[in-house]
């Protein structure tokens, strides 16, 4: 009989499914690889190439002499996967954010492009400041759709005890599994300049970001300015 994909596509497949229905949630072990193998009767080499992949994705974990486990999105997994704004001395740390603002409204044209929602549908509009070394270095405009997150507010976003990706996961069962980028260099508007403490003109790296869970589906979508005086993007590409 002829496959249209490979079987460890098809194993892979089940597995992420398995993940998007939250049989196995985030921290918590999966099945082991020869009981994989029964449960989709396939071998144990092409269930181990499944995982493999999943794994290079960040989606899965294997822990020497525990198991394979279910991403958690930690403090410092965020830092090492998702946030790559780097000091010129090659230092990186952990933003420390200061919410600027916090409303639900009508999503506009670009924002419901981004993350394929309806017209008119509601967001919440989140918008913070990065400080870095004690110093302000990211004004993040953030939107998310109202439909995943019903009863998000404020008060959640301030007070959580994880990052954004970590609070989507713990308390929606959401995970983030890929992110999106743009980047350009543009001209800082008058609001950016003052957030940020820079004089005019000044030039700023504007990323342009949407974060997908399983499924192609957007969770967020963001941009970001970034004060490049001190700090700059890096990007770390290939297996070492």
């Amino acid at each position: 009989m002829h496959r249209s994909q490979p079987l460890y596509k098809e194993v892979k497949q089940h597995i992420t499914e398995s993940l998007r229905d939250s049989k196995w949630r985030h921290g918590q072990a999966i099945p082991s690889e020869p009981l994989l193998a029964k449960r989709f009767n396939a071998s144990v080499g092409t269930v181990r190439r499944a995982v493999d992949e999943l794994v290079a994705e960040n989606i899965l974990v294997r822990q020497q002499g525990r198991g394979t486990f279910v991403t958690s999105h930690t403090r410092d997994y965020m830092l090492n996967v998702f946030f790559q704004i780097v000091g010129n001395d090659g230092r990186k740390e952990f933003p420390r954010p200061e919410m600027l603002s916090f409303k639900r409204g009508r999503a506009d044209l670009a924002t419901e492009e981004l993350l394929g929602i309806g017209h008119g549908e509601l967001v919440f509009m989140v918008q913070n400041l990065l400080r870095l070394q004690g110093k302000p270095v990211i004004v993040d405009n953030l939107r998310l759709p109202a439909k995943l997150f019903p009863d998000m507010s404020e008060n959640l976003f301030v007070d959580r005890d994880t990052t954004t990706y970590g609070l989507y996961q713990m308390r929606y069962g959401i995970t983030v599994v890929r992110t999106v980028e743009t980047i350009s260099a543009v001209l800082a508007d008058a609001k950016t300049r003052k957030l940020l403490g820079m004089a005019h003109p000044a030039a700023v790296l504007k990323i342009m970001r949407t974060a997908y869970t399983y499924k192609d589906l957007a969770v967020d979508t963001r941009i970001r300015f970034v004060n490049a005086r001190h700090h700059h993007y890096l990007s770390l590409l290939g297996k070492r």
